[in-house]
């Protein structure tokens, strides 16, 4: 069950992060198409802590979509391409999240299959662009 929406738009962070993700991303389309220059000082603040809270979130779910892209077989090109990264920041950002996945423990399994980790790194040896 989602939490009651605020009936104001947030000015701090910390509001703006308890704002359902994909919601975040509509309330800053909506408020950035909807500001004028006289905004206010209100409007500027939202437009901060909304942006800040999508960055935030999207800093932490990259690294599963990066995943998620090996998986479907893209390689590091393919996806510094689709995220403007160089390959090796993409590189770096799905070994430093699969290195917690992997030890991460649910319901006695890691999150993350260490053997589907192994075969993308195989995939990714020597040969691979980084």
């Amino acid at each position: 069950m989602n939490p009651a929406r605020p009936t104001e738009p947030p000015v701090r962070f910390a509001d703006a992060e308890e704002i359902n993700p994909f919601q975040l991303l509509l309330d800053l389309h909506d408020h950035a198409v909807a500001r004028t220059p006289g905004t206010g000082l209100n409007g500027v603040l939202t437009e901060l802590a909304l942006s800040a809270a999508v960055v935030s979130w999207w800093t932490r779910w990259q690294p599963s979509m990066i995943h998620t892209a090996l998986r479907a077989g893209a390689d590091l090109t393919d996806i510094a391409k689709a995220t403007g990264l160089d390959a090796d920041e993409v590189f770096d950002r799905w070994r430093r999240w699969v290195d917690v996945q992997t030890r991460l423990d649910i319901g006695g399994r890691p999150s993350v299959d260490p053997v589907e980790v192994q075969a993308i790194e195989r995939r990714l040896e020597p040969g691979a662009v980084r």
